[in-house]
């Protein structure tokens, strides 16, 4: 009876062994073998056991994969085979640091050790744990983690400024209408705040004492027939109503026909829209008061104000693009006119005057705009991706990609920032490799790298 149960036992572990080789191989049988006998396997209880496909896959106890195969056990004797068959006498060469847990735990041992798995710790040898700071990963875990690296370049770093602000007048496109000497308002035009005017277009009727003196004394001059001195005195009567800020047409006027007007018809000095009107009929305007303002907005300024750390970047004639809120999708283009020499204490800006264009009027004062500066220089630098640093906020370093699964941490310095990427300034060469992606992944496998060996130098002082 026991003679049967053992050729059962031959049978159905062979047939096991067999059909699970034939699963591994993919269907084609070999002469390779992992042909070792069943009976020897049984000697002992299985240590663990493995993927039947080879993934780096184990488990403790008896169980499937997702496709419902059998994980395959794995003996005492396919241990040692295993590490019977890597080159011996090269490993030997080398000093043996410290053995590290088969799973990637934090454990270490200064002696050849199992785990509860019975899995043997995995001897670090000297050449694998070197001080030059890389960081060394398999193949399969650089795919797992996706990992990627990009050569530095030369490219033009664009930095793009955004900063609010708002539309104001230009100062040299603004009119007032003041009197110079005591006057009346006789009559106004059917002109109110707002009403758009053309330059020379009549704004109102004024009587002044003073203008028609000036005027009568003007008129003597042209029509007298004296030769000598009068000639120089008309001149000055003349200068008498400039001053009194008569508008030009009305003494040219006054010299064709030789007539004194009663009143003075007053009129627009420039193209632009009615900001204020103090005018009213009847009203005593003494010298100073102002009775209209006109101002021209084919061009205004928006006055923005820029953070103080981007005062470095921008610069008088770079171009700006304006966008109004009140007009979404539509962009004003202009030019930076004047960086204003003053840092507001309170917000920590900088004041920056920007022309724009205005054809059609859709700006006006006061209205909320964002400017978005353009400092792109022409001048390609150094750059690498923003992802690819890694700042601590007291230093930045990036991990270079030295090929073969080994990675370097580096220190750099770093320019400016823009458009996704940075200008290195120190550290990096031009062509060299810079991982882009999971470089954190990367870090944290080196702080572990740095943990164990910290165990391991702690073992061997005890």
């Amino acid at each position: 009876m026991k003679t049967l149960r053992l050729l059962t036992t031959f049978a159905l572990g062979g047939g096991l062994a067999l059909g699970a080789y034939w699963l591994a191989n993919n269907g084609r049988w070999s002469v390779h073998a992992e042909a070792t006998p069943v009976a020897a396997q049984t000697n002992g209880a299985p240590l663990y056991y493995r993927d039947p496909s080879g993934a780096p896959l184990w488990s403790a106890g008896p169980r499937k994969d997702d496709r419902g195969r059998d994980y395959l056990p794995v003996y005492e004797d396919d241990q040692a085979a295993a590490v019977a068959s890597k080159p011996a006498q090269a490993e030997s060469s080398r000093k043996i640091l410290y053995y590290r847990n088969p799973m990637g735990l934090p454990d270490t041992s200064p002696v050849p050790k199992k785990d509860p798995m019975g899995m043997n710790y995995v001897p670090v040898y000297e050449g694998d744990d070197a001080d030059d700071g890389a960081v060394k990963l398999s193949p399969g875990k650089i795919q797992r983690t996706g990992v990627k690296s990009e050569p530095v370049e030369r490219r033009a770093i664009r930095v793009a400024v955004k900063a609010p602000g708002t539309i104001q007048l230009d100062e040299r496109r603004v009119s007032v209408i003041a009197m110079r000497a005591e006057s009346f308002v006789q009559k106004v035009a059917d002109v109110t705040t707002g009403t758009r005017v053309t330059s020379g277009q009549p704004l109102m009727e004024i009587y002044s004492s003073a203008v028609a003196s000036a005027a009568a004394d003007y008129l003597a001059t042209i029509t007298s027939k004296t030769v000598g001195g009068v000639e120089v005195y008309g001149r000055g009567s003349r200068q008498r109503l400039v001053n009194l800020d008569v508008p030009e047409q009305v003494i040219a006027e006054m010299e064709r026909t030789r007539v004194a007007p009663v009143t003075v018809h007053w009129s627009a000095p420039r193209d632009g829209i009615v900001l204020e009107r103090s005018a009213i009929e009847g009203m005593r305007a003494n010298p100073g008061d102002v009775l209209f303002r006109i101002a021209d907005i084919s061009q205004v300024w928006a006055l923005v104000d820029v953070a103080e750390r981007d005062l470095g970047t921008i610069a008088v004639g770079q171009g700006v693009a304006v966008r109004a809120r009140s007009y979404p999708g539509r962009t004003f283009s202009g030019k930076i006119a004047i960086v204003y020499p003053q840092v507001n204490r309170d917000t920590r800006t900088v004041r920056v005057r920007i022309e724009l264009a205005n054809p059609d009027a859709a700006l006006l004062p006061d209205m909320y705009v964002d400017a978005d500066i353009d400092t792109a220089d022409s001048a390609p630098v150094l750059a690498i991706q923003d992802s690819a640093v890694l700042d601590t906020g007291a230093r930045q370093a990036v991990l270079v990609d030295k090929g073969e699964g080994r990675f370097e941490p580096r220190e750099v310095k770093l320019g400016r920032r823009g458009g996704g990427y940075i200008e290195v300034r120190e550290g990096l060469a031009d062509g060299e490799a810079v991982v882009t992606s999971a470089n954190f992944l990367i870090d944290a496998e080196s702080n572990l790298k740095a943990a164990l060996k910290g165990f391991a130098e702690a073992g061997e002082h005890k």
